[in-house]
């Protein structure tokens, strides 16, 4: 292994960032990380960010008080279902049904009884938030049968090591201190683990009075899997409860279990919960936990079904001693009818087949999910555990350390399905009762980092998907996959960002798994890809996009412009380089580059930052006032801005957010610089200049403005600060997507701009601190949107850490001076990269990494 130092004098001013070596393990502190030059952080006046710590909550530290409001943490697995366990200890957002179930929280609580003459009871969970008690639907009618009137403790606390959620509970009547560890099986590599139905909870008692205490700990659970007057029942499991809920013999997929089970040899299990009117069933639960009950009761035998389960745990501690009950849940809903999608005409089968989940075709029923859970228990903690502790063993900042956790739980949310052949299929966002905009949607998942690179074997059946089915003879993607994944119909434009980006991302797999013989295999089909872009979007070899191009926001642009013609010169480049591994010379898209990339930064480029020239004029296409098809109608008001400023919803001279988004893809995919770096470094100085606010209060936006709002800071999709803006901009245009905050951001590190790139995440997740929005929820077309797991390209943007398994060669390009540790995953190992005492290493967590090279610059 060797090690290379090198200063280019071309390279572009970079303004460095110098940070501790600080590191940290464990639940206790976050990492530190030093600046050379005071923090800059959004202040109250308003317009750009200013020098100035931020208030209020520390990024990466506990979530207490105010903040804890929204705080819900997703468990589960992925494709597999969720639950969110909150800031307060509560349990919501329930979606064990294949599909979103966002307000759905059921009467579900755990809670301790204390003996003797300190005899109290209280459910184990914080104060209930403000939001849940006026507004939410049934609470006009005093959301009758919630628990929330049931005892609680006075205060609670949250901290994320992801996977692991950790709340505290504290209240001055109670002589215990209670820590509630949530978390699911998680780590890299390990998919199938990953993707399971199972979740944890963990409570742990210690006992702070001078004198023992003896407790009753309790689960308790309404059955919440019934449907209606369907079959239900509270069948038994050891050392636990099962809730089933059966459904109509034509509605298989209304059929649904759910599990509890503890290890302890004292527990004792009540399968019959009192079977009454009103409310009378979690009244006489509630006495149990009250006077203190431990006992077990058979399932019911005759008359109507149990309404709900408890599980007790007696025990007694002796001052200072601690007892932890590992509380297990796992679900199993095996069936769905979703199926989405147009099939081509003569194929779709009969009967129809419908999606099933990934574990439905490993795991037979409840029992077997569950047993599994416990055999396996141990030992996937301590491996989610090895984990957690690297990847937050890091002298990063700590605004960058949150940012990539807090949306790795978007792997853990509905928007994620994996179906029983172990293949990918996402969702990219999701709503509140069913998920948002389907078939992995390639434009938006262009910008998600983090599965490439943590489970890697998943990524690659993306592109199998793309490629395969979702792509016709022509070379034609169609960017929105169907479910179950199948041969699709061939009825909409292609998008030019999305089906570009595969391209991309086909090297990028490639380069991640050093696996050629995959590569050999797509190749064809990449080529067919490449050739329709060239022909659709470039018909005349120009070296351009400019024929009406669809992309990401749901609109075509008309006439050359940086954001998707850098696209276009990323998938050639990685066309060529993938042509010349396998031996087929492809000259045209050599051509092809180099003329873009010339006139790309002569005639898109203003001296400041990349734009659109906008025609529709000297075209293939129609004008747009004829393709109807293309742009939809236009009202006698819209063909008056027509014939003034051209097609509605372009961007034109403005500066836009995802300018040069291709030139990023292409340096996250390892293919490298598709653009000059000085002109690329300037685009995005020029967003932070004038797309970053510190305050929106003046700012108007009639599109969607919950995303950032009032007196809150974001990164403008677009701005027009030399003039020309349009009357009718690109729709989405005033917004602010956290997926875009957080490709700019990780382009600016990348590029030297490293304090420009803290601002904007600053901004971002200030916006996300749990008193407004969940921090572990950033929305844009539904909750846990895809575009935000951009943010994982923030390691590589300041760590500049990237292994090619096709060389077997570790690049280290850091934009940080001195030493530094940071987490870094590769297809056969991850662990910590940096530097130490001025020189590189990479120390292996799990698994091994073959380096024959370690290329290392300095900063």
């Amino acid at each position: 292994m060797t090690s290379e130092r090198s200063n280019d004098s071309s390279m572009p001013r970079r303004k460095f960032l110098k940070l501790s070596a600080a590191t940290v393990g464990g639940f206790g502190a976050a990492p530190a990380a030093e600046f050379e030059a005071t923090g800059v952080g959004v202040d109250g006046g308003r317009g750009n960010p200013v020098a100035g710590r931020r208030a209020g909550r520390p990024f990466n530290s506990p979530y207490t008080g105010d903040y804890i409001n929204q705080v819900a943490f997703p468990l589960g697995g992925i494709g597999a279902g969720m639950i969110c366990l909150e800031g307060t200890g509560a349990l919501s957002h329930v979606s064990l049904r294949n599909r979103p179930d966002v307000y759905n929280e059921p009467c579900v609580f755990a809670a301790v009884s204390l003996k003797g003459q300190a005899k109290v009871a209280r459910v184990l969970e914080g104060p209930v938030p403000a939001r849940k008690i006026f507004g939410p639907p049934g609470t006009g009618n005093g959301a009758g049968g919630a628990t929330y009137g049931l005892p609680r403790f006075a205060e609670s606390k949250f901290q994320t090591r992801f996977p692991f959620g950790v709340v505290g509970l504290s209240d001055p009547q109670v002589p215990l201190e209670i820590e509630i560890t949530g978390w699911s099986p998680f780590e890299p590599g390990d998919a199938d683990n990953a993707s399971l139905p199972v979740a944890a909870l963990e409570y742990r008692f210690t006992n702070r009075a001078q004198s023992s205490v003896e407790a009753v700990f309790s689960f308790n659970a309404k059955n919440f899997m019934a449907n209606g007057d369907q079959p239900h029942a509270v069948r038994p499991i050891e050392k636990g409860f099962i809730l089933w809920g059966g459904g109509p013999k034509d509605q298989p997929w209304d059929e649904g279990a759910f599990s509890a089970t503890v290890s302890d040899s004292e527990a004792k299990v009540n399968h019959a919960w009192f079977r009454g009117g009103w409310w009378d069933p979690l009244t006489m639960a509630w006495k149990d936990v009250a006077e203190g009950a431990s006992y077990d009761r058979a399932p019911v035998s005759e008359g109507g079904p149990s309404p709900g389960g408890s599980i007790f745990v007696p025990f007694e501690l002796a001052p200072g001693a601690s007892k932890t009950v590992v509380l297990r849940l796992a679900w199993y809903v095996g069936r769905t009818n979703l199926r989405i999608g147009r099939d081509p005409a003569g194929n779709a089968p009969e009967p129809a087949a419908s999606f099933r989940p990934w574990y439905a075709g490993r795991f037979t029923d409840i029992n077997s999910v569950s047993f599994y859970w416990r055999e396996h228990y141990d030992e996937m903690r301590q491996k989610s555990s090895r984990f957690s502790e690297c990847f937050y063993d890091s002298s990063l900042p700590p605004e960058v350390i949150e940012a990539v956790a807090a949306n790795l739980t978007i792997l853990k949310s509905p928007t994620v399905l994996r179906q029983t052949d172990g293949k990918l299929w996402s969702w990219e966002g999701c709503g509140d009762n069913s998920g948002c905009c389907h078939g992995s949607c390639t434009h938006v998942w262009n910008y998600a980092q983090a599965i490439p690179h943590l489970f890697p074997n998943l990524e690659r059946t993306l592109r199998e998907t793309e490629f395969g089915v979702s792509q016709n003879d022509a070379g034609h993607q169609q960017f929105r996959s169907s479910l179950p994944i199948r041969p699709v119909q061939h009825d909409f434009h292609a998008a030019a960002d999305g089906q570009l980006g595969g391209i991309m991302k086909v090297f990028r797999e490639w380069r991640i798994s050093g696996d050629t013989e995959w590569l050999r295999g797509l190749w064809p089909k990449v080529k067919k890809s490449l050739d329709y872009c060239v022909e659709t979007w470039d018909p005349v070899h120009k070296g351009w996009v400019e024929e009406p191009h669809h992309n990401t926001y749901d609109i075509e642009f008309w006439g050359p412009e940086g954001m998707c013609t850098s696209f276009y010169l990323g998938a050639l480049s990685a066309a060529e380089l993938m042509g010349k591994a396998l031996g087929d010379q492809v000259p045209l898209y050599g051509e092809l580059l180099a003329k873009g990339k010339t006139k790309a930064e002569a005639d898109l480029f203003n001296g400041e930052y990349f734009f659109q020239r906008i025609e529709w004029k000297n075209l293939r296409a129609q004008n747009p006032m004829e393709n109807k098809s293309m742009v939809g109608s236009y009202s006698a008001e819209a063909v008056a801005i027509f014939e003034k400023e051209g097609p509605k919803y372009q961007y034109g001279n403005g500066c836009l957010a995802d300018g040069v988004l291709g030139a990023w893809l292409a340096l996250v995919s390892g293919v490298g610089e598709v653009l000059d770096r000085q002109k690329v470094s300037s685009h995005l100085e020029a967003l932070h200049k004038y797309n970053l606010k510190g305050d929106l209060s003046d700012f108007a936006n009639p599109q969607r403005p919950t995303y950032a709002y009032g007196a809150e800071g974001g990164l403008l999709l677009c701005t027009w600060p030399k003039g020309g803006e349009l009357s009718l901009p690109f729709v989405y245009s005033n917004e602010v997507w956290t997926g875009i905050e957080y490709q700019a951001a990780s382009h600016m590190m990348r590029l030297g701009l490293v304090k420009e790139g803290l601002n904007v995440v600053r901004a971002c997740r200030a916006r996300y601190d749990g008193r407004v929005r969940n921090p572990f929820n950033e929305y844009e077309c539904g909750h846990w949107y895809a575009r935000a797991m951009s943010s994982y390209a923030l390691l590589f943007g300041l760590s500049g850490a990237r292994y090619d398994a096709v060389e077997k060669v570790l690049h280290l390009e850091p934009a940080i001076q001195g030493d530094f540790r940071s987490f870094f995953s590769t297809a056969a190992s991850y662990g910590t990269v940096g530097v130490k005492d001025g020189k590189p290493f990479y120390e292996a967590k799990n698994g091994t990494l073959e380096i024959k090279e370690l290329k290392y610059k300095a900063a």
